[in-house]
């Protein structure tokens, strides 16, 4: 596992939690100045003067939806890409590098053509697996020896993570980037007095981008798909469960793509989709720090400005999900404590429904929730259980999930999850219960708004979701809703037909992983997320890679919420366990 990859998994753990603990906004309104360049660019710009760095980043307002069968996963490919450096950033020769990526590009399509055949080969049933290694010909073996020839040639004059050395020589801390299926976020922070810096370097890569190592990042690509999805206990059923539930809509397939269509990736393919969703009219920057608004209108207009405006407007997300008729259900085994997810089709983001299942989530969620005191305190038939309203661009879900303890069954949870539910559409919601969750909605948005790179995530995430000022309405639509909005929203959405239930047994043989204390309270997927990752660490066997994975732990935990820091001790020590046991080895 290298240290990009680390920082990639850290960064979406980030994400999840952001998500489970977000929505929360403190009735003051955030004073965020905008404005637009020539080109269609937009800016928001949050001075905080009492700060010596400044947070910046900026998001594409494309993801995984935007995608169709044949390039899925390209979108956060292009987050590995735009990594790579530009013309003057990452290479010593440009000429004989973008001359080198030519005739890269001449044997990868020889290289399609082959892959062609193999797969009408499978589709006549002539062959098992149109990309098994062992039964290549032997032209495609030829050609794949002429490619790496090319690829050693082209590394001979590369700067190898140019553009990561620049910034952190200039002090700069916790580079990183994610993919959504709705957005694309990159972000760093920077000493106040190298904010010309972020303006030069984010739109180099932007005007003058090198797709360096296109064909060979795949290979990285598909070692975080095996890291992320198919080495954990649940991650190729949790992607079938997500394949399942969206009947029609895009978000059926993963973040990461299909790997058939990651092995055919076409260079022609990434610049149209580049040209086309990285345009500055599809591209929205944040800076929240100390600075002066006039040098940063300066700036942007200097650098940025120089970006060209796209002739075409990218196409919008047009397939909606068709309504659900009858009820879904998947049965797995797995490595696991037996678990049970069901989830419900709800609402997308900003609908008007979807403060009142926000409110719903809270009255659920939580160690003082309505879920965690029945299924855990009272009836002891679970480790853990948590809710929540997951409100997408284009559709949303609510999902209902938690762990067995001792011999109870995921059925016996789904039938406690039908009857929380059955008394919040039938019984009465107490007030004061509902005023408990409005009070830890406005104290944890201040928690959260007080730390500039988080403002940061959220200016650029909500902006990316359709509109940034969500982050100063959101308080308010949340406090207006009533108990009666909350019965209303159960009763409209939560019924058997409109819902998957994934339930997850444990297969024979294998034996209870028992959970960190120190992961009580996080969300379901938050823990199982850190518990991937410290499964990987422990898998690891590069020792230097591990002892930067080790370095940059003081700075996520600076960025991170207070919810999140007790994370950080658990995956210091696998980190500290592993490089020991490394040494030792050696």
């Amino acid at each position: 596992m290298s240290q990009r990859s680390f920082r990639r998994v850290v960064a979406a753990a980030l994400l999840l939690l952001f998500a489970a603990f977000g929505h929360a906004q403190d009735i003051t309104k955030v004073p965020v100045s905008t404005f637009e360049l020539s080109n269609g660019m937009t800016f928001l710009a949050v001075q905080r003067p009492e700060l010596t760095t400044v947070s910046a980043g900026w998001v594409a307002h494309v993801g995984s939806a935007n995608e169709r069968p044949g390039i899925t996963g390209i979108s956060h490919f292009f987050e590995h890409m735009m990594f790579k450096g530009s013309h003057t950033v990452g290479t010593s020769n440009i000429e004989e590098d973008l001359r080198i990526i030519e005739e890269q590009e001449v044997v990868q399509e020889q290289i399609r053509a082959i892959y062609r055949e193999r797969r009408e080969a499978f589709r006549l049933g002539e062959t098992d697996d149109p990309f098994d290694d062992e039964s290549r010909p032997e032209a495609l073996v030829e050609l794949e020896r002429r490619f790496d020839e090319l690829t050693e040639r082209q590394r001979e004059i590369m700067v190898k993570d140019e553009f990561d050395k620049l910034y952190t020589q200039a002090g700069a801390s916790g580079m990183n980037a994610f993919t959504s299926n709705d957005v694309t976020v990159y972000f760093i922070t920077v000493p106040a007095n190298k904010v010309e810096l972020w303006f030069w370097m984010e739109s180099e890569r932007l005007l003058n981008p090198v797709f360096r190592e296109f064909y060979s990042e795949r290979d990285v690509v598909h070692e975080e798909r095996r890291l992320r999805t198919e080495s954990t206990p649940t991650g190729e059923f949790d992607e079938l469960f997500e394949a399942m539930f969206w009947q029609s809509h895009p978000y059926s397939w993963p973040v990461v793509g299909w790997p058939s269509d990651l092995e055919v990736y076409s260079l022609s393919q990434a610049k149209e989709y580049y040209a086309t969703y990285y345009a500055p009219g599809n591209l929205t920057a944040a800076i929240v720090g100390n600075f002066e608004m006039d040098e940063v209108k300066d700036l942007a207009e200097r650098y940025f400005g120089r970006l060209k405006p796209s002739a075409e407007e990218p196409p919008d997300v047009v397939t909606l999900e068709m309504p659900q008729r009858a009820e879904k259900k998947m049965i797995a085994s797995c490595d696991c404590q037996p678990s049970i997810e069901m989830r419900y089709h709800t609402v997308p983001h900003r609908h008007a429904d979807s403060y009142a299942l926000d409110v719903l989530s809270g009255v659920l969620n939580g160690r003082s929730g309505r879920l965690y005191k029945s299924l855990v305190i009272d009836q002891e038939i679970a480790s853990d259980a948590g809710a929540g309203q997951d409100s997408r661009k284009w559709a949303g879900s609510f999902s209902l999930s938690a762990e067995t303890k001792g011999d109870t069954t995921p059925e016996q949870l789904q039938l406690a999850f039908e009857e929380e539910l059955r008394r919040i559409r039938e019984e009465p919601i107490p007030e004061r219960e509902l005023q408990k969750v409005k009070n830890q909605i406005t104290a944890s948005s201040y928690r959260r708004l007080s730390s500039g790179f988080f403002l940061l995530l959220q200016l650029l995430v909500y902006d990316g979701m359709g509109d940034w000022q969500y982050i100063n309405e959101w308080a308010e639509n949340t406090l207006r809703v009533t108990a009666d909005d909350v019965k209303r929203v159960a009763n409209a959405y939560f019924e058997p037909t409109n819902r998957a239930v994934g339930l997850y047994y444990r297969k024979e043989g294998t034996e209870a992983v028992e959970m960190p204390t120190e992961l009580e309270g996080l969300p379901p997927q938050v823990q199982q997320q850190v518990l991937q990752q410290i499964q990987q660490i422990g898998a690891a066997e590069d020792g230097a890679a591990l002892k930067g994975m080790l370095e940059q732990i003081p700075s996520q935990r600076e960025s991170a919420p207070p919810a999140f820091q007790k994370v950080f001790p658990l995956l210091e020590k696998a980190l500290q366990d592993r490089i020991a046991e490394l040494e030792n080895k050696g």
